[in-house]
C-alpha cells in the first residue's frame, strides 16, 4: 500500500486535495487547510489579486506549509485555459496547473475535445498537467497518452455534493490508466470521500463540501480521516456481498451439547 501520492515529479504525504473559494474568510479558509492535513491546494487564477495585497488570496496561503497548485476555472476555450497557466506559472513559480476547459455553464461539464488540445500543448511546453475531465474511460486514456500527470474525473457536477454518481465509470477509469487517478467534484460529505477512496482512486479534490459546511474546520478534519480510511479499506478488500444472513458465530463443526433435566 503505497502511502506517497505521486504526481510528476512531486510526492504528497495526503491523498486529500482542497480549494480555497467560498469560505466566509481567510482565517476559515487557513484554519481549514491546516485541519484537512492536505499538502496540495489549489487557487484560481481569476482570484489572485496582486494589485492589492491585502485581497491577493496567495498571502493566506502558508507556501511553506502548502504546494500551489493553480487551475484554470473560467476558462471557456483551449485557448483561454492556455493563456491562464501562462498566468499562473508567472503568479505562482510552479510548472504544475489543474486544467480545466468547460463547455456548458450550466452544468459546468467540461470540452473535453478543448481539454485535450490544452492537454497536448501545455505538457509540450513542459508543464505537470492535472486535467478535470468527465467520468470517460476513454477520454481518460486519451489524456493520459497525451502526456497527463493524472486524470481528474467528476463523481458529480461541480460544487452539487451529490456524491459519486456512477461508480462503475470510475472504475473502468482506473483500469483503463496506469497514471493516478483523483476524483474531482461532487463530493457533499466524508461518507462520499470514502467511497471515492474505497473504489481504488488515488486521491480526492474538494471544496465546496468543506467550505460550505456549517463548520468547515470540523469537515475538513473529517474528510481527511475519511480518505485515510477509504483507502485503507480499498486494501483491505471488502468481504463479498451476499443475499441472505450468514451469522457470525457460525454453529458448523460444533459440538452439540445436550442438557439434562434434574
Amino acid at each position: 500500500m503505497e502511502t506517497k501520492l505521486k504526481i510528476g515529479k512531486y510526492e504528497f504525504n495526503s491523498r486529500l486535495i482542497v480549494g480555497t473559494g467560498k469560505y466566509a474568510s481567510f482565517d476559515v479558509m487557513k484554519a481549514a487547510h491546516e485541519a484537512s492535513g492536505a499538502d496540495l491546494v489549489t487557487v484560481a487564477i481569476s482570484r489572485v489579486n496582486l494589485k492589492n495585497p491585502d485581497e491577493n488570496i496567495l498571502n493566506f496561503i502558508d507556501t511553506k506549509r502548502f504546494t500551489l497548485l493553480p487551475n484554470t476555472a473560467g476558462a471557456y476555450t483551449a485557448e483561454d485555459a492556455i493563456r491562464i497557466t501562462h498566468l499562473a506559472e508567472a503568479a505562482c513559480h510552479t510548472k504544475l496547473i489543474k486544467l480545466e476547459v468547460i463547455g456548458d455553464k450550466k452544468t459546468l461539464m467540461p470540452d473535453t475535445e478543448a481539454l485535450l488540445q490544452a492537454t497536448r500543448e501545455l505538457v509540450r511546453e513542459g508543464f505537470i498537467v492535472m486535467p478535470y475531465t468527465n467520468d470517460d474511460p476513454v477520454m481518460a486514456r486519451k489524456l493520459e497518452d497525451a502526456g497527463a500527470a493524472c486524470v481528474m474525473p467528476l463523481a458529480a457536477p461541480i460544487g452539487s455534493g451529490l456524491g459519486v454518481q456512477n461508480p462503475l465509470n470510475i472504475k473502468f477509469i482506473r483500469e483503463a490508466v496506469s497514471c493516478p487517478v483523483i476524483v474531482d467534484a461532487g463530493v457533499g460529505t466524508a461518507s462520499d470521500a470514502c467511497a471515492c477512496m474505497e473504489l481504488g482512486v488515488d486521491g480526492v479534490l474538494m471544496n465546496t463540501a468543506i467550505a460550505s459546511a456549517e463548520n468547515p474546520v470540523l469537515m475538513a478534519e473529517a474528510m481527511r480521516d475519511a480518505v485515510i480510511s477509504g483507502r485503507k479499506a480499498f486494501f483491505a478488500g471488502r468481504m463479498p456481498k451476499k443475499e441472505y444472513a450468514s451469522a457470525s458465530s457460525p454453529q458448523e463443526g460444533l459440538q452439540t451439547i445436550k442438557l439434562q433435566s434434574t
